[in-house]
């Protein structure tokens, strides 16, 4: 081959491969859109842990995308105020947000179910049901209706329920308890007197100081603490029956989640699924150290009577009922995770219960 019919031949074949780079690109690029989002939270930036379970999610994301996909996290107020961010993201306003989806219970009581309700699911059976019991897709089928589609995003365990000014010691002292308590659980405890007041998580603290409540559930020790509620309300009461395990949620906007790319779609699965076990095992990790540290600053430690579990059991059955009656969705969904529940715990007293009660028993004892 001559030198000349050399270089012609790999000058040509070196444009074509050029060419075919050059082609390849824009598929690439287009299979890898640069996309930013803007996610709204309903908490505020001071309470690490709940509102970091965004920030968890958005860098996973970014990860999994190679930068592709970018979420940008917004504090509660900053964009949108905290109860209102459903709302703008149905509207387009942001296209997503990290929230208790129990915060919109006044446009329809089924929202309350994808998050908590009074006497509800714990952590690991809304997990479950979420992912194994057709949980999340029934929930999206109520989502649609409101131009939205979530996945759990974070779940704090059982909650404590709340600081008061003065010991419950019976259901009586329920009467006339202005109290600071998220989402539907209000309307719960209204029909044992309680007058329930809707204050976003940054101003609970100055409400409680000044009087303007008499009691306030947020989440639980270690957020609590952080919030220095034991200072103006010492007596800490448990559990928060109403919230069993609250399961956060990331929505977003569904006809700009239907534009994205499969594999963005998978990506944020993926991330709201690792965020959620992520915030989890945060909290069980930070809790027991904030609870000894707020009994040894004064906290009162105080269970619920009987009476007050008893009868807002009573309560919330009732409301249940009242609410189904007319409200189909809600009829589904709340149907459902009835019969998951009464599997679960048929399950979860044999070993679970058995195994926990022997190790707490051991655990008073001194010997661990």
């Amino acid at each position: 081959m001559d030198r000349r019919s050399f270089l012609t031949k790999a000058t040509v074949g070196g444009v074509a491969a050029a060419g075919a780079a050059a082609l390849a690109a824009p598929a690439i690029a287009q299979e890898n859109p640069q996309i930013t989002w803007r996610v709204a939270s309903s908490f505020p930036k001071a309470f690490d842990t709940i509102y970091g379970a965004a920030e968890t999610m958005s860098k996973y994301i970014s990860e999994m995308t190679q930068g592709g996909l970018t979420l940008q996290v917004f504090p509660a107020g900053e964009l949108v105020p905290a109860f209102e961010t459903a709302d703008a993201v149905a509207a387009g306003t942001v296209e997503a947000t990290h929230t208790a989806p129990y915060y919109f219970w006044g446009k329809d009581p089924t929202f309350a179910l994808g998050c908590a309700t009074p006497f509800g699911m714990n952590a690991r059976q809304m997990n479950a049901w979420l992912y194994y019991g057709g949980g999340q897709d029934m929930l999206n089928e109520f989502y649609a209706t409101q131009g939205l589609i979530g996945f759990a995003a974070g779940n704090t365990g059982a909650q404590m329920g709340g600081w008061y000014r003065k010991e419950i010691t019976s259901l009586a002292d329920m009467q006339g308890l202005k109290m600071r308590v998220g989402g539907f659980a209000g309307k719960v405890l209204e029909k044992l007197g309680v007058v329930p007041q809707q204050i976003p998580g940054g101003e609970i603290y100055q409400a409680l100081e000044k009087g303007t409540i008499d009691a306030a559930e947020w989440v639980g020790p270690y957020d609590d603490e952080k919030a220095g509620f034991f200072k103006v309300a010492p007596v800490y009461h448990y559990p928060g029956y109403w919230e069993g395990g609250p399961t956060l949620t990331t929505m977003f906007n569904l006809a700009k989640w239907n534009e994205l790319p499969a594999h963005y779609q998978a990506a944020i699965k993926t991330a709201c699924e690792a965020a959620n076990a992520n915030m989890l095992a945060s909290y069980d990790h930070k809790n027991p150290t904030a609870l000894k540290s707020l009994v040894a600053n004064g906290a009162q430690l105080k269970p619920f009577p009987q009476d007050v579990l008893a009868g807002a059991f009573e309560a919330a059955n009732a409301t249940y009922a009242e609410i189904s009656a007319t409200n189909e969705n809600f009829k589904k969904i709340k149907e459902s995770q009835d019969a998951f529940k009464r599997d679960a715990y048929l399950w979860a007293q044999i070993a679970e219960y058995n195994y926990d009660t022997f190790m707490m028993v051991q655990q008073q004892a001194g010997k661990l």
